[in-house]
């Protein structure tokens, strides 16, 4: 398996993308010919919360909270190649494994995140962002924005299930990232309250000096 995967990866290296608007998601318009979905989730306040979850959008929290597996491990870094792998429940068909390309990253102090886009042998030809960001209110939102054109002919055959396939994992993404950041800020809030006490006993039990 592990040799497979190797061989995958190199074939997928040396490919270009799939489709011709390398880049398109970094803008605000997607482009004309695709489909086109745009979702985002609000996640809280402030900088840490941006921070924390840029770091987790990076690390591919998104694919991996949602049933992927990504070969090779590690942040994504623009130019980059790589397998995700996904493994349906109870299905009896091989994982699925698809290329992609990591084709922009972004990180500055209101804008975290990346976009891949499809290799040959992906089942759809397109490209897909997931952008943490920070308003001029300090509100930190989460959108994932795609276009996308069905390629493959399994996809193509069955085009209303791959695309609620897509919409469904969308919102699945989407809901990673908000559990992600809400278990934190929970372990954040915990913590804080548990130095607090710690310190009103160490108050409480000092005594005047003599």
């Amino acid at each position: 398996m592990v040799a497979d995967l190797h061989q995958r990866l190199r074939a997928a290296r040396a490919t270009e993308p799939s489709y011709a608007e390398v880049g398109a998601t970094r803008g605000g318009r997607l482009p004309d010919g695709y489909a086109h979905l745009r979702r985002r989730v609000h996640l809280g306040r402030g900088p840490e919360v941006l921070e924390r979850a840029g770091r987790y959008v990076l690390g591919w929290g998104s694919q991996l909270g949602t049933g992927f597996a990504v070969h090779p491990g590690g942040p994504a870094r623009e130019g980059a190649t790589v397998l995700l792998r996904l493994s349906l429940p109870g299905a009896r068909w091989p994982r699925l494994v698809i290329p992609c390309r990591v084709v922009w990253t972004v990180a500055e102090p209101d804008r975290i995140g990346f976009a891949y886009g499809t290799l040959p042998g992906h089942p759809e030809c397109g490209e897909e962002s997931f952008l943490v960001s920070m308003d001029a209110e300090g509100e930190v939102w989460f959108e994932v924005a795609a276009f996308s054109r069905l390629a493959a002919w399994y996809a193509r055959l069955g085009r209303p299930v791959a695309l609620l396939c897509q919409h469904l994992a969308i919102e699945r993404y989407l809901a990673t990232v908000a559990d992600h950041i809400a278990r934190a800020d929970h372990i954040v809030r915990a913590d804080r309250e548990g130095h607090n006490t710690c310190e009103g006993h160490t108050a409480e039990g000092r005594t005047a000096p003599v």
